[in-house]
Order: C-alpha cells, then structure tokens, then sequence
C-alpha cells in the first residue's frame, strides 16, 4: 500500500511538473494564411496577430527585452521538424542524401541568411548564423588582430554580454579599455556621440557600442558614430542585440563594420537564433574563431565563421519560420506597431507626477523599451505588485527602476491596466 502510495505520488508530481510544458496545441491550425490575407485594420488586425500566440489569458508579458515569447505558427514548425526526424531517422539517415539535415552546424543555411540579408540589407555571404549576439561579439573580438597598447571603447551601459570580450582583450593581450560616459536620460544625439569621441586618441582601434542601449531602450545615432569613427580608421562593431524586429536595421546605411543581434527578442525566434554581420571589405582581417571543415573558406566568409559542429535543426526550423513570420506581417507595420505602443505607454507615464522616466522621451531615440522609476516603491516590490494585482509582467532592472517592453502581441488596454496601477501608487 505504501509502494502504491509513493509510486502515485511521485507520478502526479512529475505530471504537475509537466503541466506547464504541455499546454501548446499543436493540433490547432497555426497557419498565418489568416495574416497573409487579411483585410482588418488597427486594433482588429493587432488582435488576429494576438491570436497567434499561445500566451495565457489573462497574463500579459512586459518583458519582450529579455526574451520574446515564440509564435504558435514557429513551435508547429519545430514540433512537426522534431517528431519527423526521430521517426523517421533509419529511414532519413544518409541513403537519400539528408541524413546531414540532422547535423545543422555544417551547413550554410543560404535561403535563411539571403531572406535575413533582405531584412538587414547586406549579401548573405556577410552574414553568419550565430547563437546569440554574445557569440557574435566574441566572433569579431576573438578575430582581431589586435595588440598590447590598442584601445577598445564601450560605453557604461553596456548590457553584461557586451563588454566581456573586450575586457578580455585587455587581460590577455594587455589592450586598454575605456568606457564612455552615456547621459541619463538620453535626449540628445549630440551628447552621446561627444561622450564617445572624448575617449578617443590615436591608438584608439574599436569602438564598440550599442545601437539600442540595453537598459534604457535609448535608440543611439549610430550612423553619425560610424561615419565619424571610418574617417578616423577607427573598426566599429554594433550590439544590436534588442534591434532585429524591433526598430530598422540597415547595415549598409549605418556603415558599420560589425554587427551582431539575439533575434529570440523582438524577431520572436527560438532561443539561439543569432546573426552576425561583417562587412566583406573588413571580413577577410577576421580569423576564424572555431576551427571546423570549412573555417578557412574565403568564398562564404559569413559560412566560414558560423561554423560551430553539430547543432539543433529543429531550432534553426524555428529560426526560418520566425522570419516568415514577420515578413508574413511586413516590416513596416511590425516595426510602426512597437514605437506606437511604446510612445503610448510613455505618454501615460508622462502624466503620472510620481514617476521619473529614466529612457529617453525623445521619440527617434525610443522604441518598445521603456525604463522608468515610480516614487516611494522599488523596482523589485513594483514588478511584484504588477503581477500580483493584474497579472503584469515587466521586469525589474535595479534597485529602484522597472524596465516595460511592448511587442506587437500586446495592446493599448494591457498598458492602460498598468498605468492605472501605478497612478494609484501615486
């Protein structure tokens, strides 16, 4: 009896753990022929695209910085492409020539690096396939050739994924680090492409800066930063690990030497889709950091330095089909839906005398984050309150400020819930 007791209770706590990872239906019809095809407008049409997530009623998520929550349309693909080759996999194998399908780390993925290309307007041969934006940062400082006495400028808001590879340097190869010294909050362009050039001196080799600043959601004037730093000869390598799906990204418009983006935020691809662009002028001065069959291929150089072994092709599915997703819903209305929500938010805020707005309210340097502090109440006691009073989800960013991202799966009314929230602090 006893047995039977403990075997009953130990199955129902493995079920209960299992609850929350089999809530996804993937029987329902996840298509997006509805997106493709519709006629709605406005908040009609933003409610279709809500429906194509598989998001709890009744929660809302704030918090899109972090991580973005994965289409129902990207989870079917994975799914589908994960049962097919396990069941298939004697059959699959290597007698039909697919059997390396298995094996995503090999291969140039060309089809998904020309549609990204389209996206972030380069060839695809400058593109490689990355994990996150920390592995393409790592990618170009590792590449460098760079030496005891060359100076490398980051700035004091650098998310932890964008400095450490160039603190590295300065440990392991005796490079020095500077920081540039960004304004709080940050309205003018001016004032931060002046606090970054103040660090700048003739030895000065990389400058390394965000394009969104993680924290802040301050939208930097990177084009007037590159184009300064190029005359200078200064190498300029972009963190736009919060930009891919979130505001335009045009390489060739910044000119940037480097750039590197997460696209499991605001593109809504699975953890461990990354990108890194180098520019083909500069690419050929990059050595190749992993070492695999094709790390010495000077034809693709975005393929020569993607290259990373065995890795999950389910994921890189779901990869594909986040950017048929958003290319589904088109760049522009995607891109116009996030700086609407997120201007509405900061106007709501803007009217609350008790709250003080750390990100900047100048709206070409804002997008879909916004970091603020409210009087009186932490930032950790103000994320709990959020959740505890309306089932709100941003996140606390320090002791005293909340960061709120918006997305396109979010609405007016889920903002309106939380600035009535926080006018009653007041």
């Amino acid at each position: 009896m006893m047995t039977s007791r403990r075997h009953f209770l130990k199955n129902t706590g493995l079920a209960a753990l299992a609850l929350p990872f089999i809530q996804f239906d993937s029987s329902k019809d996840w298509s997006i022929r509805s997106l493709k095809y519709s006629s709605a407008e406005g908040d009609a049409y933003w409610a279709q695209v809500r429906k194509q997530f598989p998001l709890k009623e009744g929660q809302t998520y704030f918090n899109n910085g972090t991580m973005g929550p994965t289409p129902g349309y990207v989870l079917d693909k994975m799914i589908h492409h994960m049962i097919h080759y396990n069941t298939e996999a004697a059959t699959i194998d290597y007698k039909d020539g697919s059997g390396p399908e298995l094996l995503s780390g090999y291969f140039p993925y060309v089809e998904l690096r020309e549609k990204l290309g389209r996206i972030v307007n380069c060839d695809y041969k400058e593109l490689s396939l990355t994990q996150n934006a920390t592995i393409g940062m790592n990618l170009v400082g590792q590449g460098l050739d760079l030496k005891a006495g060359d100076e490398l400028i980051n700035t004091n808001q650098e998310h932890g994924g964008g400095f450490g590879v160039w603190q590295l340097l300065a440990k392991r190869k005796g490079c020095i680090y500077k920081q540039a010294i960004m304004p709080e909050p940050a309205n003018d362009p001016q004032a931060i492409i002046d606090a970054i050039f103040k660090q700048v001196t003739p030895k000065t080799k990389v400058i390394a800066v965000p394009h969104i600043i993680s924290g802040y959601g301050t939208v930097m004037p990177v084009k007037a930063i590159c184009t300064e730093a190029k005359r200078r000869g200064i190498f300029t390598v972009l963190d736009g690990a919060q930009c891919v799906g979130h505001v335009k990204v045009d390489v060739k418009t910044i000119g940037c030497d480097a750039y590197y983006s997460s696209l499991h935020k605001w593109l809504l691809a699975p953890p461990g889709s990354g990108l890194l662009y180098i520019n083909k002028n500069v690419v050929g001065n990059i050595w190749s950091t992993i070492a695999s069959y094709n790390w010495d291929n000077q034809d693709d150089h975005g393929f020569r330095l993607m290259q990373h072994g065995t890795g999950s092709p389910y994921q890189m599915t779901g990869y594909e089909a986040a950017v048929d997703f958003y290319n589904t819903i088109g760049e522009e209305r995607w891109l116009a839906r996030i700086h609407e929500l997120g201007s509405y938010l900061r106007n709501g805020l803007k009217q609350l005398p008790h709250v003080t707005i750390h990100s900047s309210t100048n709206e070409s340097m804002a997008a879909g984050i916004t970091t603020y502090a409210v009087k009186g109440i932490s930032g950790p006691d103000l994320q709990k309150t959020m959740w505890e009073r309306e089932r709100l989800q941003p996140r606390s960013v320090g002791e005293n400020l909340l960061r709120h991202s918006v997305h396109i799966y979010n609405s007016k009314t889920e903002i309106d819930k939380a600035l009535n929230l926080i006018a009653q602090l007041g």
